[in-house]
């Protein structure tokens, strides 16, 4: 089983930073998607994408990943940058 941890990022819709100081444990496809014949609906016999385990420190989820033998990646969270700009600025 290979496995990705990563910081949660901020969400898009709201300004607010709640659960963005969790990390996220979250399992790899192991098996292609396919469409279904009947629906079209695409999907796969692979349950364990539906899996996301959330930890509060990073050391936490690679602990959790040694202790059961899942091949973890940790993905760095990239640094944040802000834009400052005037207001004046959106009438140049």
């Amino acid at each position: 089983m290979a496995a990705r941890i990563y910081q949660r990022p901020k969400s898009a819709m709201q300004s607010g930073k709640a659960r963005m100081d969790e990390w996220v444990l979250e399992f790899e496809q192991s098996e292609a998607r396919k469409p279904d014949p009947l629906m079209g609906w695409t999907g796969s016999g692979d349950t364990q994408t539906q899996v996301t385990l959330t930890f509060p420190t990073k050391e936490a989820a690679k602990e959790y990943a040694a202790k059961y033998g899942i091949a973890a990646r940790v993905h760095a969270t990239p640094p944040r940058t802000l834009k400052l700009q005037a207001y004046a600025d959106n009438f140049r």
